[in-house]
């Protein structure tokens, strides 16, 4: 049984913290390490590995020992939401499992890291423990600030742990999910609001594409603004049919796209949809491309 567990932690600007957590993580028998990418802007790092559910649980035990050693979110700034030091901690099904193994694991983390490190934490997406706790954005609307006051009321009090954020680490969501692709644009233009318009425009919560969230950021490094999005059902709403989106928005406003980025993985199929699309390839079928048609052969054959 093979499960992925992707968390976000709120630190980006230091590497040498970065460094030192994944080095704990891959120092646990049975995690194969996939992915790390971290934005200084953003001061978040979203870490990629996979395991059984004994390897990840132990995983994520050394994380929360590491990030309480590192981060602070006392002194803790960054363009990103964010609501704790491990900020979410998601575990999608790969291989031999379920979405109700990722759910079980899913609770067994919160309850553990709640016990040990006395952190609140609040099942999410198909963990949720009621329908108003499924959606992350807002599970962790307030961030960190409107946190305390937040875990107060009776809707937000945590599945697990105090009523009241831990003093360092703050608070974490804990859940299951399918697969995601955390997608970003750059935008030729400074002016935030204009960004935050087009985000506006395409995220489902304001009427635009349903399976995307997004928010338009000031990335004062590069000079430039993003529109940073989760695409939560990629078949659903296409890369492809995202970005072209966001071109036909930015152009009311004199704008242009610049460049995409994705940050993490990104599933294969997701790629080649896109390439298909701008290609405008006739009869299309994913066992046209080589690498498939050889993976597919070699299964069948058993090699």
């Amino acid at each position: 049984m093979l499960i992925e567990c992707i968390p976000n932690i709120s630190e980006g600007r230091r590497p040498d913290v970065v460094t030192d957590i994944i080095a704990a993580i891959k120092g646990i028998a049975g995690i194969s390490w996939l992915d790390q990418s971290s934005d200084a802007d953003h001061n978040r790092s979203v870490l990629t590995f996979l395991g059984t559910p004994d390897a990840l649980f132990q995983g994520i035990d050394v994380l929360y020992a590491k990030a309480a050693e590192h981060i602070d979110m006392m002194h803790h700034q960054g363009e990103h939401p964010r609501m704790g030091a491990v900020d979410v901690v998601p575990f999608v099904p790969i291989s031999g499992a379920t979405m109700a193994d990722c759910i079980a694991l899913a609770q067994r983390v919160g309850a553990h890291i709640a016990e040990k490190y006395s952190v609140p934490m609040t099942l999410y997406e198909e963990a949720a423990s009621a329908p108003h706790r499924r959606n992350l954005a807002q599970v962790r609307k307030g961030e960190f600030e409107g946190l305390a006051a937040k875990l107060q009321t009776p809707e937000w009090k945590p599945d697990y742990g105090p009523a009241h954020p831990h003093p360092h680490l703050g608070a974490t969501a804990v859940g299951a999910r399918e697969a995601l692709i955390a997608y970003n644009v750059y935008l030729d233009t400074a002016d935030v609001a204009i960004a935050q318009e087009i985000a506006k425009a395409i995220r489902g919560s304001s009427g635009g594409l349903s399976a995307v969230k997004a928010m338009g950021l000031l990335i004062e490094e590069r000079g430039c603004t993003q529109v940073s999005m989760n695409l939560v059902n990629y078949r659903k709403n296409p890369l492809y049919r995202v970005v072209e989106m966001i071109r036909f928005e930015a152009a009311r406003w004199g704008v242009r796209v610049t460049s995409t980025e994705i940050v993490g993985l990104v599933p294969q199929d997701a790629l080649l949809e896109s390439a298909a699309y701008y290609l405008q390839i006739e009869g299309y079928r994913a066992d046209m491309v080589l690498e498939n048609r050889v993976r597919d052969a070699q299964s069948s054959n058993n090699v």
